[in-house]
């Protein structure tokens, strides 16, 4: 789908050739309107239209200054120009800022609808030229998610070396390559984000960085992996063996699913389906687990009293921690001691 900027000074001009461009091909998802040059410059740079018509006499900044400025800042944003028998020396000078097509008024429904067929069909060349197939750009972006999520910088730059290798060979220009990086770090920023662990900006490529896109897509995914690794404290290895390290440290006190998931730099409702999914057991029940066979150890040894043993896992209140026991062992801490032949 295509969207249309139409910059005129006259309302029913603007929004006649509105409905006309709007009517005039299916592919036109939406026609927008500016009232004079600056108006549309202003609207380019919050959300740049796919093809742009504009009227010449115009206050304020009128089409032949607009179309300068658009062939220095968008020099590849197709431009229709509007006008009368009158104006056609600066329709003429228009041409000369890179502008192919115009149209005469009064316009006719047929003169919008065969321009915007031509407008749409050089729009249509130039993304099958840069076509890049589905499954491609998913396999970049997964590469790329791995490697900040491992914190592996040199996969990040085999990614990029690829990505590189693949549109010099396709001979892609600057501005496609420029949009499709913009794009693609878009994704992978909302990929990372949906991880929920730690929120991930959208980069914003600078418009002077067309013909180093690809460096910086590398760059920014370099950047996010930093910012990763910053988050985590420098803990470079996997999370939740980390985590089961440190509740093993501190199976003394009672330890929260909140405090671990800080420690290792993640966000804690993350942490919990991460710790889930990869234990298929929840937090909790691990950490419960590891006391009570910490007890059962305890236990073993004849000098350690059953209320010692009980502080010692992390549990205050005594009978609690008995509840516990025989949940886990089917068997009081007195029982199982009896059992192996230890009295007292």
């Amino acid at each position: 789908m295509y969207r249309i900027l139409v910059v005129d000074d006259e309302p029913m001009i603007r929004k006649g050739l509105q409905k006309l461009i709007g009517e005039a091909d299916s592919a036109i998802c939406h026609a927008e309107t500016a009232d004079n040059g600056q108006d549309a410059l202003d609207k380019i740079a919050a959300n740049r239209p796919d093809l742009l018509f504009t009227d010449i006499k115009m206050p304020k900044m009128d089409g032949l200054e607009l179309c300068r400025q658009l062939n220095e800042q968008y020099p590849d944003l197709p431009v229709v120009i509007i006008s009368g028998y009158g104006d056609f020396e600066y329709a003429r000078q228009c041409m000369s800022f890179g502008v192919k097509e115009y149209l005469l008024k009064p316009v006719t429904k047929a003169a919008v609808s065969q321009t915007v067929a031509k407008m749409i069909a050089g729009l249509e060349a130039q993304r099958q030229a840069a076509y890049i197939p589905l499954k491609l750009t998913e396999e970049w972006l997964d590469r790329l998610q791995d490697s900040i999520w491992f914190l592996r910088s040199e996969s990040i730059q085999a990614v990029i070396a690829s990505m590189e290798q693949y549109c010099a060979m396709c001979k892609f220009d600057a501005q496609m390559v420029g949009e499709l990086m913009q794009e693609l770090s878009g994704k992978l920023a909302d990929r990372l984000n949906a991880r929920d662990v730690y929120p991930f900006e959208r980069p914003l490529r600078p418009a002077d960085r067309d013909s180093a896109a690809i460096t910086w897509l590398g760059e920014s995914a370099t950047l996010m992996m930093e910012q990763l690794r910053s988050k985590r404290k420098g803990n470079l290895k996997d999370p939740v063996e980390e985590a089961k390290r440190y509740i093993e440290q501190h199976l003394g006190r009672e330890l929260s699913l909140e405090e671990v998931a800080d420690k290792l730099g993640l966000n804690a409702s993350y942490f919990s389906q991460l710790f889930k999914q990869m234990t298929n057991e929840t937090f909790v029940q691990y950490r419960t687990k590891r006391r009570m066979e910490r007890a059962k150890r305890l236990l073993s040894l004849p000098h350690h009293k059953i209320t010692d043993v009980s502080a010692e896992v992390g549990f205050a209140d005594h009978p609690h921690f008995t509840k516990t026991f025989k949940k886990y062992s089917g068997q009081t801490p007195s029982e199982y001691r009896e059992s192996l032949g230890i009295r007292g």
